[in-house]
């Protein structure tokens, strides 16, 4: 009990448990969700509380302390200057509210930053072609929810080593236009096994992680996750690990 005690005063007194937290690496995980560019209100996914849950379990594991926001005010040079890397959780539609939060995020990116995304945030500032080009690409449409085979391009990343050469996966297979060149792509989905009258003929697959380097930051995206379960699942919670510690500049395959 004695010791347990000493911890928690060290903690509220600025102890050394307290400056161990603040000396760790920081990421910050951003969940904003705003108005379409018609000024409606967009869709929201509900797997946003268990993303986040999954992140701090990460952190918490991994050695890297996780800020968890929805304000774009926390959009500043000095702000993001804590940061080694800036995560988007399922961020949809008009994100920013000010030409100086963007402004923020490219000076962070451009000096050197760290950005995963995940799922839906590549359906974030659809009228921004920078952002669409960071992130790599910017979200079309996707057909219904339902499993297909997922093949991995990459095996060495640390996202996807923890995958299986092909396996079934149920989500939403997301289409994204203006996807840059030169992504180095990680998991690509399988057309012939996805249920969907729209897709394209001429194309065998799609891609659906990637990473790259833009204007000198680290950027890293999957498109999978839209199912909560799909967080809680140890393999897909690694492939988001490998993700973020790949942005963070922790490893550098």
């Amino acid at each position: 009990m004695r010791t347990l005690l000493s911890l928690l005063a060290a903690a509220l007194l600025g102890g050394p448990l307290a400056r161990g937290v603040e000396s760790l690496p920081r990421i910050l995980l951003y969940t904003r969700n705003g108005l379409t560019l018609e000024g409606k209100k967009g869709y929201v996914h509900d797997n946003i509380p268990d993303s986040v849950a999954m992140v701090r379990k990460l952190g918490a594991e991994n050695g890297f302390a996780v800020d968890v926001s929805d304000d774009p005010a926390a959009f500043t040079d000095a702000n993001l200057k804590k940061y080694r890397a800036l995560v988007f959780s399922n961020t949809n539609n008009q994100i920013f509210d000010t030409e100086d939060q963007r402004g923020a995020l490219q000076r962070y990116i451009r000096g050197g930053g760290g950005f995963a995304g995940i799922h839906s945030a590549c359906g974030s500032m659809r009228a921004w072609p920078w952002f669409w080009a960071m992130a790599g690409g910017s979200f079309v449409r996707h057909p219904k929810l339902q499993e297909f085979t997922i093949q991995v391009v990459d095996r060495k990343h640390p996202s996807t080593s923890g995958f299986a050469e092909t396996f079934r996966w149920t989500d939403e297979f997301y289409f994204l236009r203006d996807m840059p060149p030169g992504l180095h792509v990680l998991l690509v989905g399988d057309l012939s096994t996805l249920n969907d009258s729209q897709k394209p003929v001429n194309e065998t697959t799609r891609p659906l992680a990637w990473c790259h380097s833009f204007e000198g930051g680290r950027c890293w995206f999957t498109t999978l996750g839209h199912r909560k379960e799909a967080y809680a699942d140890p393999i897909f919670q690694k492939h988001i690990l490998g993700g973020i510690r790949w942005a963070m500049g922790a490893t550098t395959k």
